[in-house]
């Protein structure tokens, strides 16, 4: 298991013992990113048309979550960032999604997204 699938299958963990409301579903929020920064980095990469798909899909889904104001601002921005600059953009949205998720998910959260934002860091492709 890389750290990159160990930092989604934290995430899914946390789920359960976060309780109910907008710490959970800010954990869940963070997954679903991570899931489709994923997406946005496999080789050989998706075709544009899935990409717009899947950040298409990940919009609709944020917006039906209620999370805390600050992670619902950097959830946003992250989604922008995925889809002005696509792939490249992987390694910046990941990190800036640590300090957020740590406040409003939990120190566990925060963490997970870090290991993830560090594991994609070397992979992040050259534009």
């Amino acid at each position: 298991m890389t750290t990159w699938d160990a930092a989604q299958v934290e995430l899914i963990e946390l789920l359960p013992r976060a309780g109910r409301g907008p710490r959970r579903e800010g954990v869940f929020a963070l997954w679903l990113v991570l899931r489709v920064a994923q997406d946005l980095l496999l080789d050989p990469p998706l075709a544009e048309r899935n990409v717009r798909r899947r950040l298409t899909g990940l919009e609709r889904r944020l917006s039906s979550l209620t999370v805390t104001p600050p992670l619902k601002r950097a959830l946003l921005g992250a989604l922008a960032e995925l889809r002005d600059r696509g792939a490249a953009a992987v390694p910046a949205v990941l990190a800036n999604l640590v300090a957020p998720a740590r406040e409003t998910a939990g120190i566990e959260a925060g963490e997970a997204i870090q290991r993830a934002a560090r594991a994609v860091r070397p992979q992040a492709p050259s534009r």
